[in-house]
C-alpha cells in the first residue's frame, strides 16, 4: 500500500474545514476552479503536466491512525472522526495532460462538497504548478529544435523527487529520453547516458578511457570529448572505435563554433553517421541560436527543471460556485485587485478555423460554447463519483501534446516575447 498523501497540504485547509463543518456549512454543493490569471511574460502558450500523477496522489488521501495522531493539535476531535472518514466521492473535469492551455483556461473543475473539495487545493496545485511549468519549458526547447531530440539530464541540480516529476513533464512534451532512473522505473520514461568527465579522468590516459567505454558499451556509444583537447579526442574516439563512433558530446566552449570544427574533423576522418550532442547550461535561446549549427541532440539539465526561468505556472484554486440556503448554486468570485476569479461552473472548447487552426479559448459560464463544427471540447472527465476515470499512457499525453502545439498559429515558434497566441474568450461576457 502506498503512503498517505493527505499531509502534502496546508494547515489552513484544515482549520477551514473545521469552521465550515461547526458552522453547518461544509456540506454544501461546491465548484473550485484550478486556472492561471496569465501566462509568465513573454510566453505564446503553456502546456498541462502532473495529471496523471494528481490522480494518483487523490488515489492516496486518506487520513489513516498514523496520520490523524499528527493532526490530533491542529483540528479538534470532530473534525478528526469526520477526516477519518474521508474519500473524495465527487466529480473532476480537467484539461487532458500535454494539452496547451491560456490565461484563465479552466484546467481543472472539481465538484463536491466544500469540505471534500477544499482540502484538495494544495495537492492538486502543488503538482500542477510544478509539473506545467516545466512541460512549458520543455515544449518551447523541443519546438525550437525540431527533429533533433533533447535529453532531459537535470536530475542533480533539483530536489531528488521534482527530478522525477519533471522527466515525467519533459517526456510528455517532446524530450527523447531522460537520464533519470526512477523515472525510467516509476513512468516507463526512456533513459539514456554513457559517461562523464570523471571517468575520464579515473584513467591514465583518455585513450584508455575511451578504449574501456567502447569494450564496455560498443562502437556505437557516446565519447566525452571535451576533459582536455577537443581535436584530439576526436581524432583518438574515431581512431579506436573506427566510422561506427555512435556519438560525441560537447559541454563547453562556444558550442556552435566547435560543432562545426568537429563536424568537419570527423566528416574528414570518414566518420559521417558519428553523431554531435551538445550539453552545457542550455535553455530554448541557446538551442535556438544552434539551429544552424550541426548539431544531432541536446542534453539540457538547469533549465529545464527550473521552468527556463518560470519554475512555477501561477496556478491557483478558487470556489467559483456554491449551494445557496435555496439549494440553488451560486456563482462566486474574489474581486481583489490584480487577483480577480470568474464565477460560475466553467465550460471549454479550443475555437479553430475551417484548417484546423486554433484561434480562440473560448470559455462558456454556466453553459457549454456552441461548437461551429471545426472546435474541439478541451474538458475530459478525470474523476467521477470519486473513481478515477481519466487515467492514460505517457504516449498518450505526448501525441496529444504534440497535436495540440501543431495546430496553434505559427507565432508560438517565435521566441521572442510576445502575448498569449490566442485570446480567451469567456461566454456570456
Amino acid at each position: 500500500m502506498r503512503p498517505s498523501t493527505a499531509l502534502l497540504t496546508d494547515h489552513y485547509e484544515l482549520t477551514m474545514l473545521q469552521a465550515a463543518l461547526a458552522a453547518g456549512t461544509a456540506q454544501r454543493r461546491s465548484v473550485f476552479e484550478l486556472f492561471g490569471r496569465r501566462l509568465p511574460q513573454g510566453r505564446r502558450y503553456g502546456v498541462v503536466a502532473g495529471v496523471g500523477r494528481a490522480l494518483d496522489a487523490l488515489e492516496e488521501f486518506r487520513f489513516d491512525d498514523e496520520v490523524l495522531e499528527t493532526l490530533r493539535d491542529v483540528v479538534d476531535e470532530p473534525t478528526l472522526s469526520w477526516l477519518a472518514d474521508y474519500r473524495f466521492s465527487g466529480d473532476i473535469w480537467g484539461y487532458a495532460e500535454g494539452e496547451t492551455y491560456f490565461p484563465y483556461s479552466p484546467l481543472a473543475v472539481v465538484e463536491g462538497t466544500f469540505a471534500e473539495a477544499v482540502v484538495l487545493e494544495t495537492l492538486l496545485l502543488s503538482i500542477y504548478n510544478h509539473d506545467s511549468a516545466i512541460a512549458s519549458a520543455a515544449s518551447r526547447m523541443t519546438l525550437v529544435a525540431g527533429e533533433r531530440p533533447c535529453i532531459e539530464m537535470g536530475s542533480r541540480r533539483t530536489h531528488e523527487e521534482a527530478a522525477v516529476a519533471a522527466a515525467r513533464a519533459a517526456y510528455i512534451a517532446g524530450f527523447a529520453s531522460s537520464s533519470n532512473l526512477m523515472a525510467r522505473q516509476r513512468y516507463g520514461v526512456p533513459t539514456a547516458g554513457t559517461s562523464a568527465h570523471s571517468f575520464t579522468l579515473l584513467h591514465d590516459t583518455e585513450e584508455d578511457a575511451f578504449r574501456a567505454q567502447i569494450a564496455s558499451q560498443g562502437r556505437g556509444t557516446t565519447l566525452l570529448v571535451d576533459t582536455y583537447d577537443v581535436a584530439e579526442a576526436v581524432r583518438r574516439g574515431v581512431e579506436i572505435a573506427g566510422p561506427e563512433l555512435g556519438a560525441v558530446r560537447l559541454d563547453s566552449g562556444d558550442l556552435g563554433v566547435v560543432a562545426r570544427e568537429v563536424r568537419a574533423q570527423l566528416d574528414a576522418l570518414g566518420a559521417h553517421r558519428t553523431r554531435i550532442i551538445v550539453t552545457s547550461d542550455l535553455d530554448e535561446y541557446a538551442i535556438a541560436a544552434l539551429a544552424a549549427a550541426p548539431v544531432d541532440g541536446y542534453g539540457v539539465g538547469t533549465q529545464l527543471v527550473t521552468g527556463s526561468g518560470h519554475p512555477t505556472s501561477g496556478f491557483v484554486y478558487k470556489l467559483v460556485a456554491r449551494e445557496g440556503d435555496d439549494g440553488e448554486m451560486v456563482s462566486v468570485a474574489k474581486r481583489s485587485k490584480d487577483k480577480i476569479s470568474i464565477g460560475g461552473r466553467k465550460y471549454a472548447l479550443r475555437r479553430r478555423s475551417t484548417a484546423g487552426v486554433a484561434q480562440a479559448e473560448v470559455v462558456g459560464i454556466g453553459t457549454m460554447p456552441l461548437d461551429d463544427g471545426d472546435d474541439r471540447p478541451l474538458l475530459v472527465p478525470l474523476v467521477r463519483d470519486g473513481k478515477v476515470v481519466g487515467r492514460e499512457s505517457l504516449d498518450a499525453a505526448r501525441e496529444r501534446h504534440r497535436r495540440s502545439v501543431a495546430e496553434l498559429p505559427r507565432a508560438v515558434q517565435a521566441m521572442s516575447a510576445g502575448d498569449p497566441a490566442i485570446p480567451t474568450v469567456h461566454l456570456p461576457e
